[in-house]
C-alpha cells in the first residue's frame, strides 16, 4: 500500500510552528460515510487550527500505520474496527476519540449517531406513504447492521406490525465489511425468492446504501417493480450509490459530518486536559432524502391517496380546511378519518410536518431570511413560523440554523 500522509496547515499559515497540534485520522475514505467525517472534522479544525494531519488510505479494521508513532501525534481520531488496533491504539497511551463502536468502551471515549432515531426517521417515511407491510435486509454478523434490525423489530413490534428480516448465510472468519457485502451478493437467487415472497407493498429498509444498492439490482433482475411493489430506502445518503440506483435510492442521512465535528472538539478537549465524558457523545441523524425508491403511496383506495396528494402538494401554500374539503369535494370528517386510517394523524398534522421539514430545508441550504422562508412555507407572519418551530424542534429557527450548519 502506497503511503499518503498529509500535512495540512488549515490555516494556511504557509510555515509550520511547534504550537500546531498533530493530529492522526484513522479513518477510512474511500465511502462517503468515511469522507463525511473528515469534512466534519477540517470544519472543526478551520476554527480551532493550525491543525496537522497525518492520513494515509486504509480500509476499516487496519492495523497501525508503523510511521504512526514516529510522527509523534498529539491526538488520534480513528474508527476502532477490531481488536488488534483497538489494543494497538491504547498502547500508545495518546488522547483518542473512537468514530466506530457502537457500543461503551471504557477508556477511549466516543462520537456516534442515535441508531434508534435513524431506524425511527426510516418507519415515519413508510408510513407517511401509507405502508403496512414491513421488512428489513443487512449483512449477517455486521454490527451496525445488527443492531438497525433489533431496533427495527422492536419499533415495528411497539406499533403492532411484525417484519420481515432476511439474513443470508455468514461468512467465515473476521473479513471486514467489504468481503461481507460481496459474500452477500453470491445469494441473490434466495434474496430474489425472499422479495418475491413478501406481501405487497412492502417498506424494506437496508441497512446500508451498498445493502439497497444490491437489492435494487435483484428487483430490477426478478421484474419485481420499485417502488410500487417494494419500496426501498437506504442509510448514509451516498451520493454516488443513491444517484447510480435504479430507480434513485432513497436514504437516511446520518450526519456523519455532524458526527466527525464533534468528535474533533472532544479530542481537542482531551488534550487540553479536560475529563473524558462519562458516556459516548450521541448525535440526531439529518433525515431522509427522499428519491424515486420510495416515492409511492401504499393506499388501498385511489380517492384517498388523491387526498393525500392534493394535501401536499398545497401543504407550502396559505391554506384553510374549507378550501380544502370544497377542491376535493369531500366532507372535513371523511378527509380527517383516511388521514387517521392510512397515515394515523390529523390532515393539520400532515401539513404543519411539510412544512417544519421545508424551513429546515432552507434554514439549512440557502441564507433565505426568516421573513422569506415563512413566506415559502405557507407563515403569513415571521412571529407564528418561529413560535410553532420552537414548539415543535425545541429551538428557534435562527439558532437551528447555526448549530445545524455549524460542521
Amino acid at each position: 500500500m502506497t503511503m499518503n500522509i498529509i500535512f495540512i496547515d488549515i490555516r494556511n499559515h504557509g510555515t509550520y510552528t511547534r504550537f500546531m497540534l498533530r493530529i492522526a485520522l484513522l479513518i477510512e475514505s474511500s465511502r462517503n460515510y468515511g469522507r463525511e467525517l473528515m469534512r466534519g472534522i477540517a470544519a472543526y479544525a478551520h476554527q480551532a487550527g493550525p491543525w496537522l494531519f497525518f492520513h494515509e488510505e486504509r480500509a476499516l479494521g487496519d492495523p497501525l500505520p508503523r510511521s504512526l508513532t514516529r510522527w509523534a501525534p498529539d491526538g488520534i481520531l480513528a474508527r476502532l474496527a477490531g481488536e488488534k488496533l483497538t489494543r494497538q491504539i491504547r498502547a500508545l497511551r495518546l488522547p483518542t476519540v473512537d468514530l466506530y463502536h457502537e457500543d461503551e468502551t471504557q477508556d477511549i471515549p466516543g462520537v456516534t449517531v442515535d441508531q434508534s432515531l435513524i431506524v425511527n426517521q426510516a418507519i415515519r417515511h413508510f408510513q407517511e406513504r401509507g405502508f403496512q407491510n414491513y421488512a428489513y435486509c443487512g449483512f449477517t454478523q455486521v454490527l451496525f447492521s445488527e443492531i438497525r434490525e433489533t431496533v427495527f423489530i422492536r419499533q415495528l413490534k411497539g406499533k403492532g406490525i411484525s417484519a420481515h428480516v432476511y439474513r443470508h448465510p455468514p461468512l467465515k472468519g473476521n473479513r471486514g465489511l467489504a468481503a461481507v457485502e460481496a459474500h452477500a451478493e453470491k445469494f441473490a437467487s434466495e434474496l430474489a425468492r425472499w422479495l418475491r415472497g413478501l406481501p405487497k407493498p412492502v417498506a424494506l429498509m437496508a441497512c446500508n446504501d451498498m445493502r439497497a444498492y444490491q437489492i435494487l439490482s435483484v428487483c430490477n433482475n426478478s421484474r419485481i417493480a420499485v417502488p410500487e411493489e417494494v419500496a426501498v430506502l437506504g442509510v448514509d445518503n451516498d451520493p454516488i450509490e443513491c444517484e447510480f440506483s435504479n430507480p434513485p435510492l432513497s436514504s437516511v442521512d446520518p450526519n456523519a459530518s455532524g458526527v466527525g465535528y464533534e468528535a474533533a472538539a472532544l479530542l481537542h478537549r482531551l488534550i487540553q486536559g479536560h475529563p473524558k465524558p462519562a458516556r459516548r457523545i450521541v448525535l440526531q441523524p439529518r433525515g431522509v432524502v427522499a428519491r424515486r425508491s420510495t416515492d409511492v403511496l401504499a393506499f388501498e383506495a385511489p380517492e384517498a391517496a388523491a387526498a393525500v396528494q392534493y394535501v401536499r402538494r398545497h401543504a407550502l401554500e396559505p391554506l384553510d380546511f374549507s378550501k380544502i374539503v370544497r377542491d376535493l369535494r369531500l366532507s372535513r370528517s371523511t378527509l380527517e378519518r383516511w388521514f387517521q386510517q392510512h397515515l394515523g394523524h390529523s390532515v393539520n398534522t400532515e401539513i404543519l410536518s411539510i412544512r417544519l421539514k421545508h424551513i429546515q430545508e432552507l434554514l439549512l441550504t440557502t441564507s433565505y431570511s426568516l421573513a422569506a422562508i415563512a413566506r415559502r412555507c405557507g407563515f403569513m407572519h415571521v412571529e407564528t413560523m418561529s413560535r410553532v418551530f420552537k414548539r415543535e424542534v425545541g429551538v428557534t429557527p435562527g439558532k437551528y440554523r447555526r448549530r445545524e450548519k455549524s460542521p
